[in-house]
């Protein structure tokens, strides 16, 4: 255990990495948010931003949504909080009485794709996405990965803000 995270291999597999990776990415965005009450998680970053780690979790639910529900298992279903109406809507939405539905909402598109990820026959299952073309699911793990990766960075300057805890 690191910092409450499960370390997952670095060694073995190609399907083994990128799973731990990703859920080690998963995990520290949880953490990020641990012990914060509504109103901190959805203060947002600074003018005009509408940056919050509860707007980062509406944001990766969709993510989430987007990449293993509608472009690799194909389904036609809205993203939760953002539309065409309001594209940044899982950002401008963020607000404390929603915590739960959004909290409800990441883990049950995390489940979905844990799910996906663990039955495809292999990682070079692929979908198709307007903006990318062919993706495989190879290329979608690396993806959420950066995504992540590049959103949990955010998460270490809003908490450091918030209550200034650094290197969770």
């Amino acid at each position: 255990m690191v910092d409450g995270r499960a370390a997952g291999p670095a060694t073995g597999g190609e399907l083994a990495v990128l799973r731990a990776v990703l859920g080690d990415q998963r995990a520290t965005l949880v953490l990020k948010c641990t012990g914060l009450d509504d109103h901190q998680l959805a203060l947002r970053a600074v003018e005009p931003s509408t940056l919050s780690l509860l707007g980062l979790v509406r944001h990766l639910a969709d993510v989430e949504r987007r990449w293993f529900r509608r472009v690799l298992g194909r389904e036609e279903v809205a993203f939760r909080f953002s539309n065409a109406d309001d594209p940044d809507g899982d950002f401008d939405g963020a607000r404390p009485e929603v915590v739960d539905e959004a909290w409800a909402a990441w883990r049950e598109e995390v489940a979905f794709a844990e799910g996906f990820v663990r039955d495809a026959p292999g990682l070079d299952v692929q979908g198709h996405d307007d903006w990318r073309g062919t993706v495989s699911l190879r290329w979608v793990l690396v993806h959420m990965i950066e995504e992540y990766a590049r959103h949990n960075g955010h998460a270490d300057l809003l908490r450091e803000r918030i209550d200034g805890k650094v290197g969770l």
